[in-house]
């Protein structure tokens, strides 16, 4: 079971590493399609050191902080918006794990 799992891990991280260095070149062929350098064509994703050593991210050009994201999930808890397809879609997961559960307990016979 640990080597399963330590190959699977494996597999997951190369598969990540992939996909980045995917769009890494997708992003260099672009520039080599263009011709010349754009300002105004951004990466999807930039990290960036400022002088005082902190670090700035952006994705897809609007900065982004971990204090924007705390206040974006204050505003989500104080909204409590109520959404009807995510409350049907969780009770439709609850009952298909349940029949699910009700049938593999009949055929294992536990």
């Amino acid at each position: 079971m640990k080597m399963f799992m330590l190959k699977s891990f494996m597999l997951a991280a190369l598969m990540f590493i992939s996909v980045l260095f995917g769009m890494q070149q997708a992003n260099e062929g672009i520039h080599k399609m263009k011709g010349y350098d754009d300002p105004e064509f951004k990466s999807a994703f930039m990290i960036k050191e400022d002088e005082d050593g902190s670090y700035k991210s952006a994705i897809l050009g609007n900065d982004v902080s971990s204090h924007d994201l705390e206040q974006k999930r204050k505003k989500l808890e104080e909204m409590k918006a109520f959404n009807l397809f995510s409350s049907l879609g969780k009770q439709l997961a609850d009952g298909v794990s349940l029949v699910v559960e009700k049938t593999v307990k009949l055929i294992t016979g536990k």
